[in-house]
C-alpha cells in the first residue's frame, strides 16, 4: 500500500481549496442557503475539532469538514463522497458541538444557536433526498430542522460558471465516473471528456483576463482538479493522461502555493516604487507565457493537436501565439 495515498482524498481537495481559497465558497453559500453576500464580506474559520464522549467514557475527536462565520451567521458544510444512512446523525452532531462552542447560560437558561449546514454529495441515486430532516422531541414541544443537499452531479458546467461555483470543479468529473471503463477503449468518448476541461480551461482563463480571478486561484483550481481525476480514474490511465494534458500536464502541480509564496500575486502592494511594480508584472507576464507554453505542449503531444489547435482551446490571445511557438 502507498503511504502517500491519503484515506480521505476527497474531504483533502474540499479541506485544501477552503483553506487557500476561502472566498470561493461564498457562491455556494448563496446557492444553497439563499443569501445574497458580495463575496467582499470577511470570512472567518472557525475551529473544527469536535470531541464526543463514547459510552465507556471515553473521548474520541473528530474533525469536520467546515466551519465558516460570515458576518454574524456560521456555516457548516460537509464533503461526502457518497451517500450514507448516518450521514445525517454526524451532521447532528457536529452541529451541536457548534452551537456549544458559543452557548449562553444566563441564570441557569442555556441558549445555543445552530449554524446554517448543508452536505456536499459527490455522488448520489435515485433514492437520495434533497434534505436530511432533523427532528427533536422534548417535553416542552417539537422542532424540525432541515439540512440541504448538493448534489455535485446534477450541476452542468456551463451553470457552474455562470453561477461562479468554481468550488465545485474539482469534483466535476463524477459526472463521468461511470463511463470511466468505456472510455478506456472508446476515444470518442474520452474526447467528450477532454472538450468539457478544454472548456473549464478556456472559461477558467477568460476569467483571469478579465480580472475576476486571479492567477493564485486558478492554479489552485486546476491543482484540485488533476488530484481528484488522479484518485477517480487511478485504475484508467488513459482518461488520466486527457485531463492532464488539457489542464496543464505536470505544468501546475499545484503551481498555487509557489506562486503566492514567491510573491507573484503581491506585486501591487501599496507604496511600492512604480519601476519596482512594472518589473515585477513584467516577470509575471514572462512566467504565465512559460506556463502556457508548457500547457501547449502538453495539449499537442498527449492529444495529438497542431499549435493553433491548441492554443485556441485554451482560449489564448492569437496576439501571443507567435512568441508561444518560438517556445515549443
Amino acid at each position: 500500500m502507498d503511504n502517500n495515498v491519503s484515506s480521505t482524498p476527497y474531504d483533502d481537495v474540499f479541506r485544501t481549496l477552503l483553506t487557500d481559497c476561502t472566498h470561493l465558497i461564498i457562491p455556494v453559500i448563496n446557492e444553497v442557503f439563499g443569501e445574497h453576500y458580495s463575496g467582499d464580506e470577511p470570512i472567518g474559520r472557525e475551529q473544527n475539532e469536535h470531541f464526543f464522549t463514547k459510552p465507556d467514557g471515553s473521548q474520541e475527536e473528530r474533525i469536520s469538514d467546515s466551519c465558516l462565520r460570515i458576518l454574524q451567521k456560521r456555516y457548516h458544510i460537509e464533503c461526502q463522497s457518497r451517500p450514507d444512512q448516518t450521514m445525517v446523525v454526524r451532521m447532528f452532531a457536529y452541529d451541536v458541538q457548534i452551537a456549544l462552542a458559543e452557548h449562553q447560560l444566563e441564570d441557569q437558561v442555556l441558549t445555543v444557536d445552530f449554524p446554517e449546514s448543508a452536505v456536499l454529495y459527490l455522488r448520489h441515486n435515485s433514492r437520495t433526498p434533497d434534505e436530511l430532516l432533523i427532528r427533536i422531541v422534548t417535553r416542552g414541544g417539537e422542532v424540525s430542522y432541515g439540512i440541504p443537499v448538493i448534489k455535485v452531479q446534477t450541476y452542468p458546467l456551463e451553470e457552474i460558471f455562470k453561477k461562479r461555483l468554481l468550488f465545485l470543479l474539482p469534483f466535476y468529473i463524477f459526472r463521468y465516473e461511470k463511463q470511466f471503463a468505456e472510455m478506456k477503449q472508446n476515444q470518442e468518448k474520452r474526447d467528450l471528456l477532454n472538450r468539457d476541461y478544454i472548456q473549464i480551461q478556456t472559461w477558467l482563463t477568460e476569467l483571469e483576463e478579465a480580472g475576476t480571478l486571479d492567477s493564485y486561484t486558478k492554479a489552485a483550481i486546476i491543482a484540485m482538479i488533476r488530484k481528484v481525476v488522479e484518485h477517480i480514474a487511478r485504475k484508467y490511465p488513459t482518461v488520466q493522461e486527457g485531463v492532464n494534458a488539457v489542464m496543464g500536464g505536470k505544468v501546475l502541480d499545484y503551481e498555487a502555493k509557489r506562486i503566492k509564496q514567491s510573491g507573484i500575486e503581491e506585486g501591487r502592494l501599496e507604496g511600492r516604487k512604480e519601476g519596482r511594480k512594472e518589473g515585477r508584472l513584467e516577470g509575471r507576464e514572462e512566467g504565465q507565457i512559460s506556463a502556457l507554453a508548457l500547457s501547449v505542449k502538453n495539449l499537442m503531444e498527449n492529444l495529438s493537436m497542431t499549435a493553433d489547435d491548441a492554443m485556441k482551446a485554451m482560449g489564448i490571445s492569437e496576439s501571443l501565439w507567435p512568441k508561444l511557438k518560438t517556445m515549443l
